[in-house]
């Protein structure tokens, strides 16, 4: 997806800020941070949106989510922290690459 922001990200035709990369995912630190800790860990492979995981890529979600323990544990924020991902515009989905943004670092609050 030559268009994709995160893709080129991947490929490197953008620079970021690296965290964490590995066959299947690739996390760098939001350039607009809404906490202390702030990073997005996307994967490689160009999966629009949650609405476009199926059963034949939803591993690479679970993998995610373990890179993203990994990270909290090395980091010293797996005691308190959250995990968020858009789906679709109307719920602020600016980039059409599935990512997870994950935050730590202060008291946040609950979703009522």
């Amino acid at each position: 997806m030559e268009e994709c922001l995160f893709c080129r990200i991947i490929a490197g035709n953008i620079p970021s800020n690296k965290v964490y990369e590995d066959e299947l995912c690739y996390a760098f630190y939001d350039i607009a941070p809404m906490t202390p800790t702030h990073f997005l860990v996307v994967p490689k492979e160009h999966i629009a949106s949650a609405a476009e995981i199926t059963g034949e890529n939803a591993y690479i979600v679970a993998h995610i989510y373990e890179v993203i323990a990994k990270l909290a544990a090395e980091m010293g924020f797996a005691d308190g922290f959250r995990v968020v991902t858009n789906c679709g515009a109307d719920a602020g989905q600016t980039v059409h690459h599935l990512h997870f943004h994950v935050l730590a670092g202060k008291q946040m609050g609950s979703f009522n």
